[in-house]
């Protein structure tokens, strides 16, 4: 199947609101005037997930810190995203690597002006533990200005939700939750490790996806974020 049958087939069940896959199908803009950035290095077009040139898929998921419900496609026409997955319980630092990435575009927005220009968003597959309050800790732990109205912590109402939205609606590995009872009343949890960073125009076109988020060089993603915002 290739990857525009897939994520055009792909729904989100058990969500409070899901706009789809924007019609039923990505749409193919590459070598348009939708794009800020030439074409990436590495060709990800048969990737299952959005890629370069294609419109990101739109899905509403509650912000606990905000209260309300944030959908990816509300900033299209006003602000360019960043958009990563993690959970707060990440035992090997991919996940603060990824959160460190966007964090410092935003302190770059801020720096330079152009903080409502930008909008930060970091989604948990880990619902069950990453409270408002641990996803608060968290980001302040990190360094991340909470307050700049520019930045969400997503949280889905259940683990179930969470997967669908990262395999069905962006087709990223779907991966497994495994729950190991080490006694009546313990539970171990052991993700897969998603480290992608989506780049998004204020069109809701893909300008770039970090596949190797945690290590890509942050002056990089910096300066292509830069670019897009301005550009």
């Amino acid at each position: 199947m290739d990857r525009r049958t897939y994520l055009g087939s792909a729904g989100v069940a058990g969500l409070t609101s899901v706009a789809g896959c924007l019609g039923g199908a990505l749409k193919s803009i590459r070598g348009d005037d939708d794009t800020v950035l030439g074409p990436p290095e590495t060709d990800l077009s048969e990737a299952t997930h959005p890629s370069y040139g294609d419109e990101y898929p739109a899905v509403s998921v509650p912000d606990p810190l905000s209260g309300e419900t944030i959908s990816t496609d509300q900033f299209e026409g006003d602000r360019t995203v960043l958009m990563t997955f993690l959970y707060t319980n990440c035992p090997d630092g991919m996940c603060p690597a990824l959160t460190l990435r966007l964090r410092r575009a935003q302190e770059v927005a801020a720096e330079n002006g152009y903080g409502d220009e930008a909008a930060f968003l970091a989604m948990t597959f880990d619902p069950e533990r990453d409270t408002a309050e641990t996803l608060r800790t968290f980001g302040e732990e990190r360094g991340v200005d909470l307050d700049a109205g520019n930045w969400h912590f997503l949280r889905p109402e259940r683990y179930e939700d969470a997967q669908s939205i990262i395999s069905d609606t962006y087709g990223l590995p779907e991966g497994s939750l495994e729950k190991q009872y080490d006694n009546e009343y313990e539970l171990e949890y052991t993700f897969p490790h998603l480290p992608y960073i989506f780049l998004v125009n204020e069109k809701g076109i893909v300008e770039r996806v970090y596949v190797r988020g945690h290590t890509v060089d942050v002056s990089r993603l910096v300066d292509d974020f830069e670019t897009v915002v301005t550009g």
